[in-house]
């Protein structure tokens, strides 16, 4: 019997069969298929515990959500705190703690910005960047980067990868034009006719496996940008808050983006929020109708007070120079064994701990997920390329942990590798 005072299941297998039935039969499936039958139960710090009692050093971080750890006891006291004040709040009216969070944020960002608007999430406060953008200059199209993932909801769905707009019928050419990442003549090509209202660009992109931005790509979108008069908006959902070593992965890139967008990490995994920053003029519509978006959840007072806390454990000099110390020992680490698995392991895709691991196989990360979950660590295969591991460690990962996570992972590659070397020796025996 698991009983959690809120609720009960008889075992593990009941839980997994409710699910399929009440909740999202799809994907309880595809996960059972993949080998992979985590139900996370507790959770703390950097560790997930399955309802078995199996426990995993967690490196997938939900993408970036926990950065910071499962559970962090300043998060949790910041928000009994803020629970004994607030509540969500009204977002019709002017509110404390947005106003202060949305200071909080200007400040770490270039001099440009100027206004703060909220959703609830990522996709919300990137649908606002897009709407911003259109209002801002007039105009409907959208550029961006093929395989690119900027979330679900109505307009960052559009923008996204054919495999999650056309399902829903949400895919539109006409508005939304993808060029290949990494490509300026491309991306000039799609700017050329000053139809566009924005480029928007994940700093780096996440669902794609983490490929980088060669050197002066992300400089020249901008310039092309201002060439040709498109405002371009940075997702940094997933790369930002410190965990490229600066707060905002774009600015690392010499980038400063007209619009910004943060999720995920933002909410510390403990209330849902998301925040898209933008200059005078693609916030102009503030000003023309104040009332032109609304969100009831976007913006909650107890979600505010979360981030700035978050935002200022992120800006701590100690949180930069761990983010430098564990880049180095876990990139240190993986280049060693690279060089041992070298016919199987031929990539390592780096900036901070931001990190992509590329194996030579079509589905070789996949393999390696299995193994990894086998030994005891959680990170999840790209979806938008099965080759690529995503492997994000924490902000405040301490050596040892550091270390026994390398260990496994050392492990689990070298299974990995046996695995898929069988089954291409068994193909090439038949």
């Amino acid at each position: 019997m698991y009983d959690y005072g809120f609720f009960s299941y008889d075992s593990k297998e009941e839980f997994i069969e409710k699910s399929k039935s009440f909740w999202n039969p799809g994907k309880t499936q595809s996960w059972q298929d993949f080998g992979v039958d985590l139900v996370i139960d507790r959770r703390e710090e950097y560790f997930l515990w399955d309802m078995s009692g199996k426990r995993l050093i967690d490196v997938h971080l939900n993408g970036g959500t926990y950065s910071l750890g499962h559970r962090n006891p300043e998060l949790i006291a910041t928000l009994e705190l803020a629970m004994k004040h607030f509540d969500m709040g009204n977002h019709h009216f002017p509110s404390l703690a947005r106003t202060a969070l949305a200071e909080a944020l200007l400040k770490t960002c270039a001099p440009n910005m100027q206004y703060v608007i909220y959703g609830s999430g990522g996709g919300e406060a990137i649908d606002i960047a897009i709407k911003s953008a259109r209002h801002a200059k007039q105009r409907r199209k959208i550029v961006s980067v093929i395989k690119a993932y900027h979330g679900h909801t109505g307009l960052a769905v559009c923008a996204g990868d054919q495999r999650f707009s056309e399902l829903f019928l949400s895919d539109r050419p006409d508005e939304f034009v993808q060029v290949p990442f990494n490509d300026l003549t491309a991306m000039e090509d799609a700017l050329r006719k000053r139809d566009v209202a924005a480029v928007i660009m994940e700093t780096i992109p996440a669902t794609y496996g983490f490929p980088m931005p060669k050197e002066g790509y992300l400089t020249g979108v901008k310039r092309l940008c201002e060439k040709y008069d498109a405002l371009y908006i940075a997702d940094e959902v997933q790369t930002g808050l410190m965990r490229t070593g600066e707060m905002w992965g774009c600015y690392k890139y010499g980038v400063e983006p007209d619009i910004l967008v943060t999720g995920k990490g933002i909410c510390g995994g403990m209330y849902p929020i998301g925040c898209t920053v933008v200059t005078e003029e693609a916030g102009a519509w503030l000003k023309q109708d104040g009332f032109g978006h609304m969100s009831t959840m976007a913006g909650a007072e107890l979600g505010c007070i979360v981030a700035i806390k978050v935002l200022e454990i992120c800006n701590r000099p100690e949180v930069h120079s761990m983010v430098n110390y564990i880049s180095s020992l876990i990139g240190g680490r993986l280049e060693r064994i690279k060089a041992i698995y070298s016919d199987f392991f031929v990539g390592i895709r780096q900036k901070g701990v931001v990190m992509g691991l590329e194996f030579d196989h079509p589905k070789g990360a996949m393999y390696v997920m299995k193994a990894l979950y086998r030994n005891g660590v959680w990170a999840i295969f790209s979806t938008l390329d099965p080759r690529v591991l995503q492997f994000k460690p924490g902000l405040l990962l301490t050596r040892d942990l550091s270390e026994e996570l390398m260990d496994r992972v050392e492990v689990s590659i070298a299974q990995a590798r046996a695995e898929v070397l069988g089954l291409k020796g068994k193909r090439a025996a038949a």
